[in-house]
């Protein structure tokens, strides 16, 4: 590995097989890492094992090795572990799924050479297929366990790390629509990646999934394959067309990659994509920048703001607590404020795309009575889904003169429904 200090580091967790690349400044680009020096074995699967006798865990094909040989505790569903949220028994010991994870990590990290790669790295990301509230708790968990703190690492799905690995692209390869296929083996998925030039910020979004089942004969693979292409692309112009996953093969795939190459259109097949495309979206928040006009609007995007009307420094003023344009996993803050003659909250929701507002009474029943701007209150919020945020408000009381009386209220504002 040719970076020694501030690393960016891409790690894609799939289900059954993983992958880490670092981004080589030196070349421009993502790098891959090998599992095997001299050969081009990228993927390795997505477990770990320990075994009885050292208590010495191991992961991917190791892993597998001396569960198969040795004995060896193996843990073989991580993303299922994380999605469940329930404890795993391994061996005498009960453990967390992010600490489950947090062995993954750690040892997958090890592969780059580093002495010490977490405190090397400038920025770790993690893409899984899907982020789900179990899933980011557990990721940031996982990370925070290993010595990575916030701002250190970042989490994404696999549509956003699509869509930065397509950016980091020649222009002319994004400057019309994208076609994604995406393979197992018994279907395939298209999305189609549009960009709308005449906004500000320009903005980048996926169409509907759309999915077919493939046969398992090639003749007919390829027939059904021919004819779902026609049917997704239809006479669109697209400036190229990138093929995922596992169940695709150039051996069956005769007539219908004659379709996907019309119009000359460039057609790309590569298993690295979604590791890679984690590493440019560190490069290019952390460095680069050259996208700032750009947003991509994917499921996990916030599109509602959330404020409040308050006095600041005596004058009446709309406070912003999260703005829109961010992924629900990261949204999130926390405030304190003095009530002035009021006995509840009221959230002012506007929508990022129309700019319609409407406001959310928060009530706060069995507040203590107190004088007048003598309750201090702390407000945490947080999005638990691109469609739902969570509201806990504390009540801090008044110094020594009116003492917390402890409660908590929470409240869940919903929309979009």
């Amino acid at each position: 590995m040719n970076e020694i200090r501030d690393i960016l580091i891409g790690i894609d967790i799939g289900k059954t097989e993983s992958q880490i690349c670092y981004y080589d400044r030196s070349q421009g680009k993502p790098v891959s890492v090998t599992m095997k020096v001299g050969t081009s074995q990228f993927e390795f699967p997505t477990c770990i094992s320990r075994r009885v006798d050292t208590k010495e865990w191991y992961f991917g094909m190791e892993a597998e090795y001396f569960a198969r040989e040795h004995g060896a505790l193996l843990v073989n569903n991580l993303c299922e572990i994380c999605e469940n949220n329930r404890a795993v028994q391994v061996g005498d010991e009960e453990l967390e799924p992010y600490q489950l994870v947090g062995v993954f990590l750690e040892k997958v990290l090890k592969t780059l050479g580093s002495l010490d790669p977490i405190r090397h790295t400038k920025c770790l990301v993690i893409t899984v297929e899907h982020l789900s509230r179990n899933m980011v708790e557990n990721l940031q968990k996982a990370c925070e366990s290993i010595g990575f703190s916030k701002g250190h690492y970042m989490l994404q799905d696999y549509s956003e790390s699509f869509f930065y690995y397509i950016l980091n692209q020649r222009p002319e390869y994004w400057s019309r629509s994208v076609a994604w296929f995406d393979f197992t083996p018994g279907q395939v998925k298209f999305r189609r990646l549009g960009i709308r030039l005449g906004t500000k910020p320009v903005l980048v979004s996926f169409s509907d999934d759309r999915e077919t089942a493939l046969s398992s004969d090639p003749d007919f693979r390829d027939m059904e394959f021919y004819q779902f292409i026609s049917l997704v692309m239809g006479n669109e112009i697209y400036s190229s067309v990138f093929i995922t996953g596992n169940g695709f093969d150039r051996d069956w795939a005769t007539k219908s990659v004659n379709l996907l190459c019309k119009q000359k259109r460039k057609v790309f097949f590569g298993t690295n994509l979604f590791a890679e495309g984690a590493c440019c979206m560190a490069k290019e928040k952390l460095e680069d920048r050259k996208r700032k006009g750009y947003l991509y609007a994917g499921e996990a995007l916030v599109k509602t703001n959330i404020g409040m009307d308050m006095m600041i420094m005596g004058s009446p003023a709309y406070y912003s607590l999260i703005a829109a344009g961010g992924n629900w996993y990261e949204s999130a803050t926390e405030c304190e404020l003095i009530l002035n003659n009021k006995e509840d909250l009221v959230f002012i929701l506007s929508s990022m795309e129309t700019g319609e507002k409407k406001r959310v009474c928060m009530s706060l029943p069995g507040l203590p009575k107190r004088p007048n701007r003598t309750t201090r209150l702390r407000l945490e919020l947080s999005y638990q889904s691109p469609k739902e945020c969570e509201i806990h408000v504390y009540d801090l009381g008044f110094g020594d003169m009116f003492p917390s009386s402890k409660k908590v209220w929470t409240e869940i504002i919903k929309w979009e429904e």
